[in-house]
């Protein structure tokens, strides 16, 4: 045993010297100068051969039309937001690319023609400024939900600048609270002062490029003049600060101090801005105030006070028993009842979870979704006399649901149900009775008259169960000559729903496409240990997952090698990676969107720090072995045939660095091998800066899976 183990840390070792000699002798890396001239030059030339062939087939204008028709349509459902006591919406159109902030009453919402009042225009705003504004939300201040913080993005970057707004005169406070751009969080810690995290100069960031110490703002103040109430390390990945309410007047300030992607160190904030350690898991995520306990989903089994609560469950906790100052022996009054520190409002079982990033307050109860064997529902939380209790909505079968806003004042939330063939339904829970009909209900955008629906199983390398659902024609031929669409993501505990895709259907699945998706591990779709079973040196098992769904397909006669594409981005465009390297064989299109390709230098690229929990860390030598052995930059090889790949990212994404799919493609090219590669100079992680430039984006995609597929 003891030999093996020495041969196998041998083993490790080759491999990442081997690793770390193609880092080291990178000739592509001059493109990772985002806005270099030599970079940009590149990234012209192979636009100026891609455009042609995309744009130039005969089917683009009509997928280009038909995808404008979707996303600029003026019958979409007006997404809405509780703002005080008005609905808004951000809209975005023909008319209005940069979109427009408007508002209207719940009960004009309510009705088929509400009556909006515009509050900010952006088309308007960017011509006055000569910018490229891109909206990424509010901050409102509570309770008067007078004034709000927006954001405004650069051309869709994640660095934003912040500016005051007055919701009443609808413009902006003159000498108000105004931030330069950067990627910042900021709070409202009460009408005059703000809390937040940013760029404060030199050393104020983290590795990932975030900020690592929180000020406390006064307004009229310079930011030289901001109070540092916590600092974190360089190390860690970020600080955050949060500010929670409830109906009952309670309030806790927060500070998240980011460890790693996962795990954050939670502290509290005293009126005298003096920090205490809040002594939660680590891997946990906090969802705000009811009744004075703190809604705390947990990620991971955790013992406390000699009580254990289960990976995925959802706990109310007294924060005040938990500050560090109350972790050593405290004197008792054995005569007096005593408060329990964490009531246990949900438990995760098998394959039943809660959504981790749609668990909401309310003043008086608990919303989540919740999946069973990813099928969803909408469900409640209400505690009656110490103990919580659920009411669950049931909806449509293979549904997904979605939590859109919770009001500010009462019980109300706003959520929508979905299937892949049932169009969007937006419905209003009233206190803890949803209407029985819709609020707003989308058009089908696609003829599904034909089609069904299939949740199926493959079983993977290692005789893992895998989901996946199936749309196609109800009477397909099983031929293998369907052209067939594989979509997966399997990371970050992010799950892959069956939702409503108008340009999937319009594009792909009317003109006789069959659509995949799979949910692989690495996702969140049966909670915490879905997502840990492909962490880190275990990441190869989301890629077998994914292989696996591909080769039932294939075996079950939906479609073959030569009709079957994959398609995946961020996260998702690594696995596209890996799955052109590993597989080549098994796909005759792959969609490469938005990707991290070279794995062993994302840690040194903007945010790519902050996903080493994720991943490992290419500077330890064991982990960088792991990552090498599926690095799709590294592992891109002479001699081999790969199908036609179109790789594409954008030069304002300031999350994934377009060097990724820059060099992917350089190397490709230097290999020998066919690709195209597309870099939209606008949109950010996103890929898409207005309803025009993203119709652009799809149509080139689906004319490139009809050129390889369909043809």
């Amino acid at each position: 045993m003891r030999s093996f183990r020495l041969a196998a840390l041998a083993g490790l070792a080759l491999l990442a010297s081997a690793a770390v000699a193609v880092a080291q002798t990178d000739p592509f890396q001059w493109l990772e100068a985002v806005e270099g001239p030599k970079a940009l030059d590149w990234v012209k030339g192979e636009n100026a051969r891609a455009e042609p062939v995309l744009t130039g087939d005969g089917r683009y204008k009509t997928l280009h039309d038909e995808a404008l028709a979707v996303l600029s349509a003026k019958d979409r459902i007006p997404t809405p937001e509780f703002i005080g006591t008005a609905v808004y919406n951000f809209w975005q159109d023909a008319e209005h690319v940069r979109g427009i902030w408007r508002r209207t009453t719940l009960e004009s919402y309510r009705s088929a023609d509400p009556v909006w009042e515009t509050v900010l225009d952006l088309d308007a705003l960017s011509a006055a400024e000569k910018a490229n504004w891109i909206w990424k939300g509010s901050t409102c201040r509570s309770p008067a939900y007078d004034r709000c913080l927006v954001s405004l993005s650069n051309g869709g970057k994640d660095a934003v600048e912040v500016r005051e707004f007055d919701l009443a005169s609808k413009k902006f406070v003159a000498g108000g609270f105004r931030l330069a751009e950067g990627k910042q969080n900021i709070e409202w810690l009460d009408d005059d002062r703000l809390i937040l995290t940013r760029d404060w100069g030199p050393g104020s960031l983290t590795d990932s490029g975030y900020g690592r110490i929180i000020k406390v703002l006064g307004r009229g103040q310079p930011l030289t003049a901001a109070k540092t109430v916590f600092e974190g390390e360089t190390r860690h990945v970020s600080v955050s600060p949060d500010v929670l309410k409830d109906a009952k007047g309670n309030k806790l300030v927060l500070v998240g101090l980011g460890l790693d992607f996962f795990n954050t160190a939670w502290f509290v904030v005293n009126d005298q801005l003096q920090t205490q350690r809040l002594m939660l898991p680590t891997r946990s995520n906090v969802h705000g105030l009811v009744n004075g306990r703190l809604i705390v989903s947990i990620q991971q089994d955790w013992v406390w006070k000699g009580a254990a609560y289960k990976a995925g469950s959802v706990l109310a906790v007294d924060a005040p028993t938990m500050l560090a100052s109350q972790f050593a022996p405290q004197p008792q009054n054995r005569n007096l009842p005593r408060k329990p520190i964490a009531q246990v409002v949900f438990e995760p079982k098998d394959r039943i979870a809660l959504d981790r990033d749609q668990i909401r307050v309310t003043d008086n109860r608990v919303v989540a979704v919740l999946y069973n064997n990813v099928r969803g529902s909408l469900v409640t939380f209400n505690q009656t006399q110490g103990v919580w209790l659920m009411q669950r909505y049931l909806g449509a079968d293979n549904a997904a649901i979605s939590i859109v806003s919770t009001a500010d004042k009462g019980d109300d939330v706003f959520y929508t149900e979905e299937t892949f063939l049932t169009p969007t339904t937006l419905k209003l829970g009233v206190g803890s009775t949803p209407l029985s009909k819709p609020i707003k209900m989308l058009p089908a955008r696609f003829n599904a008259d034909d089609l069904m629906v299939e949740q199926k199983t493959a079983i993977s390398k290692d005789g893992a169960a895998i989901p996946y659902f199936l749309v196609r024609k109800k009477d397909l031929a099983m031929n293998g000559q369907a052209p067939t669409l594989l979509h997966a993501y399997g990371g970050f505990q992010l799950s892959k729903l069956p939702v409503y895709d108008p340009i999937v259907g319009k594009l792909w699945l009317e003109r006789g496409g069959a659509y995949a998706v799979a949910n692989i591990r690495g996702g969140g779709e049966f909670g915490p240990a879905w997502h840990e079973a492909a962490l880190k040196q275990n990441r190869q098992r989301a890629y077998d997952d994914y292989f696996a769904v591909a080769e039932a397909l294939i075996k079950d006669g939906v479609t073959s090698p030569r009709r079957l594409g994959a398609y995946g981005r961020s996260n998702g465009g690594l696995l596209m990676g890996v799955a052109l390297t590993q597989r080549p064989e098994l796909w005759n299109a792959v969609v490469v969107e938005s990707p991290l390709l070279d794995m062993l230098r994302y840690d040194k690229l903007p945010a790519g720090a902050s996903w080493i929990g994720e991943y490992g860390d290419p500077k330890i030598p064991e982990e960088a072995a792991w990552i090498a052995a599926y690095s799709p930059y590294q592992n891109l090889k002479p001699g081999v045939k790969y199908p036609l790949a179109y790789i594409t990212t954008s030069t304002k994404d300031d999350r994934v660095h377009p060097g990724h799919a820059r060099k992917f493609a350089a190397r490709l090219s230097a290999l020998g091998a066919p690709y195209l590669y597309y870099e939209n100079l606008d949109g950010g992680h996103a890929n898409g800066a207005d309803p025009r430039a993203n119709a652009r984006r799809w149509a080139m995609h689906y004319v490139y899976l009809s050129r390889q597929l369909m043809d």
